[in-house]
C-alpha cells in the first residue's frame, strides 16, 4: 500500500516493460512502451474501509486517468469461452463504488492490484487478440504467474498540455511497438478463440462504452 500511498500519481508498469495507458476513446485501456504520455500517469485517490463501513482494515486505491475516468473492473468476459474479463475506464458511479476500487498486495518490489472479485489486474502479452490488452483475472501458476505483476513509479501530476502522440492502440496491429513473441502459456494456447468479443449496452452512468460493467 505504501507504493500508493506516498504519491500523488504514479505509472504502472508491466511484466513487458510497458505501461498502463488511458486510450483518448475514453473507453479502453492497454500496455505501451510509450510512458513519456500524460496517458501513463494516474492519479491515486486512498479508499479506508473507514469511509465505508467504519471499520479498519485493508485498503484500496482508486486510480483516475487525465480524462478524469477510472479504471474499473468489470464482469464482461474479455472474449467468450476464455478466462479475464474486461477492464476499462469509466465515469465514477457511487452506487457502483466497489468496481473501481483496487486492493494493492505487495509481492516483493512490485504489487498485485486486486479487483472487487478477488480477480488481479493483468497485463497480457503473446498474439493478437491479447497482445498488450488489460484485464482481470485469477491468479495462475507457471510462466504466466508474473503477468499481474506491475511496477509503480511515482510520477508528478499529469500536466494540461495537449498530448499531440499518434494513438497507439489505433494502429496495435500493425506497429512495432505491439510485437511480443507468442508464449506456450498464453491463453490462446488453451481456449478456443471462435467466439467473438462480448458487446452489451453498459449500465455504468454515462459510460459511452459497449461493455457492460454490472
Amino acid at each position: 500500500m505504501e507504493f500508493f500511498t506516498k504519491a500523488k500519481a504514479v505509472k504502472l508498469r508491466s511484466h513487458l516493460d510497458k505501461y498502463l495507458v488511458a486510450d483518448r476513446d475514453l473507453e479502453k485501456v492497454h500496455q505501451s512502451r510509450k510512458g513519456d504520455t500524460r496517458r501513463a500517469k494516474w492519479i491515486v485517490e486512498v479508499v479506508n474501509d473507514d469511509d465505508i463501513n467504519g471499520g479498519g482494515g485493508s485498503h484500496r486505491v482508486r486510480l483516475r486517468s487525465c480524462h478524469g475516468r477510472y479504471l474499473a473492473a468489470t464482469e464482461t468476459p474479455f472474449l467468450l469461452g476464455m478466462t479475464g474479463n474486461r477492464v476499462v475506464q469509466a465515469e465514477f458511479d457511487n452506487s457502483l463504488s466497489w468496481k473501481f476500487e483496487w486492493e494493492p498486495v505487495r509481492d516483493g518490489f512490485q504489487v498485485r492490484l486486486r479487483s472487487w472479485c478477488g480477480k488481479f489486474l493483468r497485463g497480457n502479452g503473446a498474439t493478437l487478440p491479447w497482445r498488450n490488452t488489460v484485464t482481470h483475472d485469477d491468479p495462475v501458476a507457471g510462466i504466466s504467474s508474473g503477468w499481474v505483476l506491475w511496477d509503480v513509479e511515482a510520477v508528478e501530476l499529469p500536466e494540461e498540455e495537449e498530448d499531440d502522440e499518434v494513438d497507439e492502440y489505433a494502429s496495435l496491429a500493425f506497429s512495432d511497438e505491439f510485437s511480443a513473441p507468442s508464449d506456450p502459456s498464453s491463453p490462446m494456447s488453451v481456449f478456443s478463440l471462435k467466439s467473438p468479443p462480448v458487446r452489451q449496452a453498459s449500465k455504468l452512468g454515462q459510460v459511452r462504452s459497449p461493455l457492460n460493467i454490472l
